[in-house]
C-alpha cells in the first residue's frame, strides 16, 4: 500500500510539471498559426489582355529555282555562233548556241529538188490517170514516192532545229562550260539556266500537322547574308507522309524580283498555321486539371477565386482561354499549392503574353 501511495505522487508531480509546458506550446503554436493565417501569401500573377496571337511552326528549309536545266545539245557538231553570256538574263525562246549545220542545209536542198521533180510527176501521172492512160497502181506508186521524200525533207529539218539550243524559258544563265568552236556532243556540259523569280522554298513538318496545314498559308524565312525576314506563301503540299521521318513535304513561293536569293540556301522558316486576333493566353502552368475539367485561381477584389475554364491551342508555354475568363482578369502563377478559396495575397511580380514557339 505504502509502494502505490509512492507511485501516485510521483505521477501527480509529474503531471504538475508537465501539464503547464503542453498548454504552452499549444498556446504558443496556436498564435503562430493564427498569426501565420493572417501573413498575405506573395505570389506572381499573369494580367490577361486580347493579343493577337499566331500558332507557328519553326522548321528548315532548301530554296530551289523555280525553273532549273542544265543545257545540253541533241546532236553532236562544232559551234559556230554562241550567245551564252554567263550571268544573263534571256527570254523564252531565244537562241543561245548554233551548232554548225552546212550538211543537213545541203541534205535539204537536194531533197527539196527531188520534192519538186516528183511533184511535177505526180502532176503529170494524175492527168493521165484521168484519162485512162496508166493505171491507179501506177498513180499511187508515183504518190507514194512524192510523200516518202517530203517525209525525209521533214526529218532533216527535224535535225536542223536541233542545231539551235533555244531557251526554254526566261531565266539567267550560269557559269558555261564551252567556247564558241567547240565541238559538243549530248554529254557535254555547256551551262545551267535558272528561272529565279519567283523562287521556292522546300521544307518538311511534322506530320500531326498534316491535317492544319494548307495552301496558301504564310511562311517567314531568313537567309545567311540577309538581313531582311521574307514571306511566301504554300502552293503545293506532297499527297503522302515520307516512312521514314514521318514528316509532311511542302513547297512555298516567295517573290525575288532583286535576285536577293538564290537557289541551294538554307533557310530558318516558320509556317504560320493559324492567326486569331482577340486570344486570352495565359501560362501553362497557371492551369489546374480537375476530374471535371480544368481551373485557374484568379484574383478578385483582393482574395482569390476559383474560376473554371475551357482550353485551346497550345504552344510550349502558354494556353489559350477560349471560355472562363475575361480581358483584364489576374491569373495567379505561384503559390498554387498554398492559396484557398479567399486567400489574401501580395503580388510580387506582373506579367503579359509576349508569344512564344509551338
Amino acid at each position: 500500500m505504502k509502494k502505490i501511495l509512492i507511485i501516485a505522487g510521483v505521477l501527480v508531480l509529474i503531471a504538475l510539471l508537465v501539464i503547464p509546458k503542453l498548454q504552452n506550446s499549444s498556446d504558443a503554436s496556436t498564435s503562430q498559426s493564427g498569426s501565420e493565417g493572417n501573413t498575405p501569401i506573395t505570389v506572381d500573377v499573369h494580367l490577361v489582355e486580347p493579343e493577337v496571337f499566331e500558332n507557328k511552326i519553326f522548321t528548315t528549309g532548301t530554296l530551289l529555282a523555280n525553273e532549273s536545266v542544265d543545257l545540253r545539245s541533241e546532236i553532236s557538231g562544232k559551234i559556230v555562233e554562241l550567245k551564252l553570256d554567263e550571268g544573263r538574263e534571256v527570254r523564252e525562246g531565244e537562241m543561245l548556241i548554233k551548232i554548225n549545220d552546212s550538211e543537213l542545209q545541203a541534205r535539204l536542198e537536194q531533197a527539196e529538188y527531188r520534192i519538186g521533180l516528183a511533184e511535177v510527176r505526180e502532176q503529170r501521172q494524175k492527168q493521165l490517170l484521168e484519162r485512162g492512160g496508166i493505171s491507179q497502181e501506177d498513180y499511187d506508186a508515183t504518190l507514194n514516192e512524192l510523200n516518202v521524200l517530203r517525209a525525209e525533207a521533214d526529218l532533216i529539218k527535224a535535225q536542223i532545229d536541233k542545231t539551235e539550243i533555244l531557251a526554254p524559258f526566261d531565266g539567267i544563265v550560269g557559269l558555261r562550260y564551252v567556247s564558241n568552236g567547240s565541238y559538243i556532243s549530248p554529254t557535254s556540259e555547256i551551262a545551267s539556266l535558272q528561272s529565279i523569280n519567283p523562287i521556292k522554298i522546300e521544307f518538311s513538318i511534322p506530320e500531326r500537322y498534316a491535317g492544319v496545314v494548307e495552301t496558301g498559308d504564310r511562311v517567314i524565312f531568313n537567309v545567311q547574308g540577309q538581313d531582311d525576314d521574307f514571306e511566301a506563301s504554300i502552293y503545293a503540299i506532297e499527297p503522302r507522309i515520307e516512312t521514314q521521318t514521318r514528316t509532311l513535304r511542302i513547297r512555298a513561293l516567295a517573290d525575288n524580283v532583286e535576285w536577293r536569293l538564290l537557289p541551294g540556301a538554307f533557310a530558318n522558316l516558320e509556317l504560320i498555321l493559324e492567326e486569331i486576333e482577340d486570344a486570352l493566353m495565359i501560362p501553362t502552368i497557371s492551369v489546374i486539371p480537375e476530374l471535371q475539367g480544368q481551373k485557374v485561381f484568379v484574383l478578385r477584389d483582393g482574395a482569390v477565386e476559383e474560376q473554371e475554364v475551357t482550353t485551346g491551342i497550345r504552344t510550349a508555354s502558354h494556353v489559350q482561354i477560349t471560355e472562363g475568363l475575361a480581358p483584364g482578369d489576374t491569373v495567379l502563377t505561384t503559390g498554387l499549392l498554398q492559396v484557398r478559396i479567399g486567400s489574401k495575397v501580395r503580388i510580387d511580380q506582373v506579367d503579359k503574353y509576349e508569344g512564344d514557339e509551338s
